[in-house]
Order: structure tokens, then sequence, then C-alpha cells
């Protein structure tokens, strides 16, 4: 029986997923919402996260399982809190677990943890990632096997606070007119663990090839970011945040420019939306997280997943979350 938009788990809530395909199984990779009493704030401080627990599905089809406990904050010595939205790169016959969190000045950098096997447990290292920031890693081998890791969000992610390459607390979004923040991108070396590229701006473009404005709420970055390659094409995707999409551009070359292209995901209940895009047995598959479950409370979301299609021409048609209800 298909699970398609339906909580894969509700023992524990779930948001954030990063979905990869190992050893033929469908392995997610989400952040861990705790349920408080605290107010939301554009801060994210509702978001208290503090471990990550690694979910599997043997296929579509079958009982999602929550493998337990992969990594808790208290055994990573540089993170102070939220431990939000991770992902996972397979390098070396090793498993990369890239992880946000607060180090203990509250400054949003990246770590990476390593494990044996996809579900964890994981180890991490005793360090951040040198010149790492903000929030949302999202890993992608590429072909010839070079691992990017993108990453990236506003407001709460510090992503303002970045431009300068070095921390600004008083940094903030550009004027309305002027061109929207793009996600970063960093290549890793081949210890996994470091940078050989340190992050460097993604730019993002309409379709007369000039930046996206800050304005523009509907297609400009806000946080969230994906890639994924189809038909040899490069395929970023994100959130705009504000306004409750996941937009998509393209370009030739993984490091961009992209160029914007459309819609993939109408908003859905809650305030954020954060995905990951796969293929599996042929067919592709959107995996995203929503409040349904927990009747529209922001810090208590499940993830959920769907098909995903494309046009002829390589677009992708878009997902109203809600229709088949």
């Amino acid at each position: 029986m298909s699970k398609q938009r339906e909580p894969l788990v509700t023992n524990i809530f779930t948001a954030d997923p990063s979905a990869h395909v190992f050893n033929d199984k469908i392995y997610i990779y989400p952040s861990h919402d705790l349920p408080h009493d605290g107010e939301d704030n554009d801060n994210g401080d509702e978001y208290q996260m503090q471990d990550y627990h690694i979910l599997s599905m043997d296929n579509l089809d079958a009982d999602c399982v929550d493998n337990g406990e992969a990594l808790h904050m208290n055994d990573v010595p540089w993170v102070r809190d939220q431990m939000w939205a991770p992902d996972v790169a397979y390098k070396n016959g090793k498993y990369y677990l890239f992880f946000p969190a607060r180090d203990k000045e509250g400054i949003f950098r990246l770590g990476v943890a390593v494990s044996d096997k996809p579900e964890g447990p994981f180890k991490p290292e005793d360090n951040c990632i040198e010149g790492s920031f903000s929030i949302d890693p999202a890993s992608f081998v590429d072909d010839d096997g070079t691992v990017y890791v993108y990453n990236g969000g506003l407001w709460g992610g510090q992503l303002e606070k970045w431009q300068t390459r070095t921390f600004d607390p008083n940094g903030t979004e550009p004027d309305k007119d002027a061109p929207a923040y793009g996600p970063v991108c960093g290549i890793m070396n081949e210890d996994m663990k470091s940078y050989k590229v340190k992050p460097v701006e993604i730019k993002i473009l309409d379709e007369d090839g000039n930046p996206i404005k800050a304005g523009d709420e509907e297609r400009r970055y806000f946080e969230g970011p994906w890639m994924h390659k189809y038909n040899g094409l490069y395929y970023l995707s994100y959130s705009t945040g504000t306004t409750h999409f996941i937009v998509y551009a393209t370009s030739e070359n993984p490091m961009g420019p992209f160029t914007y292209r459309g819609k993939i995901l109408e908003p859905v209940i809650g305030w954020t939306t954060h995905h990951s895009i796969v293929e599996y047995h042929g067919k592709w598959y959107l995996f995203y997280h929503d409040c349904e479950l927990s009747g529209g409370i922001n810090h208590r979301r499940t993830v959920k997943y769907t098909e995903l299609e494309y046009n002829a021409d390589g677009t992708i048609k878009t997902i109203s979350p809600y229709d088949h209800k």
C-alpha cells in the first residue's frame, strides 16, 4: 500500500528530510523536532533539536523504520545547541553526516560525523569544518566523485551576517531592488572533513540573465538548498521562506550560475518548507515535511514523500500537496 503523502513516522516529529538510496534501500536524514511550549520567532528559537534519528525504508511501500538515535549534540564537543537540518554523503566506503549547529558563541557552523553504516551511529569530529558557516547543508556527489556541499539560510540561519565572510552580528538582507543572497557551495577534500574549495556564493538568475532580486520573494533564495542531476542538467532547488514555495533553477555547471525555472511544491501547512529529491527504481520522488499531523504547530513537523514528474522539456510539474485529500 502506498505511503505517499502520509507521515512516514509518528513516534517522533521529524523535518527537513534529506533522502538517499544506499544498497537499494531509501534512507532519510531528517532533523528531530522536540515538542515544547516556547514561542515561535524569526530567529528560529522554537527549533530546539538536539539529535538525529535516521529513517529507512526497504522500498517505498514498506513501513518506515526509525533506527534510533544516531548522534546527539552532547557527543559533539564544539556544539552548544540547535542541531538543525542534516545531510549525508557516501565516499570511500564511509558515510559522512554533515550537520549545522550553534557553536559555543552561538554562531551556526557545519560539522561532520562518520559511520560505516548509513543508519549510523555516527562519530563526530571534535571541531566544526573550518571556514563553514550558516545552516542547511546539502551534499551532492557528482559523476566524477567530486563532493559539493551547498548550504545557507537567512534570518535564524545567519546567512546575511556572513556577506563579508566574517561574522557580522549586524548584517542584514540586501535592499529589495538589490540582488538576493544566494546559497553558498564548498567542495570537500578527499578526507571529507575539510574544504578543498571554501564556500562561494551561487548566483541565481531570472530568464533574462539578471540576478533574482531580494524583493522577489516568490523566487529568491531563502534556505534549504538541494542539488540533483537529471539528463545531464544540474537542478538547484530551495525554499523561498516567506512565500513558502519550493522552487528550482538549472545550470550546466554545479557551481552555476543557475537560471530560475519554476515552482516544485506549493505551500504546506506550517511556516517552513524543506525538501529533497531522489531517484528510486526509475522514478523520482520529492521528500518534504509539513505540520498537518500537529495541527499547524511549527516545531512539530512530520516527513512525507510524493512522486515528482518531469515534462518532456525537463521542467518539473508543480505539486499541490493536498490535492489528494
